[in-house]
């Protein structure tokens, strides 16, 4: 999969409460990239951390969700101009939103049908194209 000392600038997670997608609405700032859009947890690489690590951190910080490594059922990197981006994907049942704990970053948190956040005019536009992929592939 992902390993330490890999060179990548940042991950993301598409994590799924039973049937819905958790997302994220980035705080409403000029200064940063997609305001007030609906994000995936993830972020940017801390320090020598795996892309699967950076994930399961940044997941963990910005809504609280604690995954083992082998909840990550799928994954592919991807260049952006930044750099190198990992995106994952796990299933967790939809009674695992009790647990949600939202972080300081951001205005909230929802559930969303994933094809509705692929359709999303406010989805950011990169991560609903990686979400579209991950779809194409799980449904064959």
């Amino acid at each position: 999969m992902t390993t330490a000392g890999e060179d990548f600038a940042g991950a993301k997670l598409a994590v799924f409460l039973g049937q819905d997608l958790l997302v994220i609405q980035r705080d409403d700032k000029p200064e940063i990239p997609y305001p007030g859009y609906w994000d995936l947890p993830g972020g940017g690489r801390e320090a020598d951390e795996s892309p699967a690590s950076c994930a399961l951190r940044e997941t963990r910080e910005e809504v609280g969700l604690v995954l083992r490594p082998e909840l990550l059922i799928w994954s592919k990197a991807y260049q952006r101009p930044h750099g190198r981006v990992w995106f994952f994907a796990a299933h967790l049942p939809a009674e695992t939103v009790s647990a949600v704990r939202f972080g300081n970053e951001g205005q909230g948190w929802a559930l969303m049908a994933p094809e509705a956040y692929c359709a999303h005019p406010l989805a950011v536009p990169h991560f609903a194209d990686r979400l579209r992929e991950y779809l194409a592939v799980r449904a064959v």
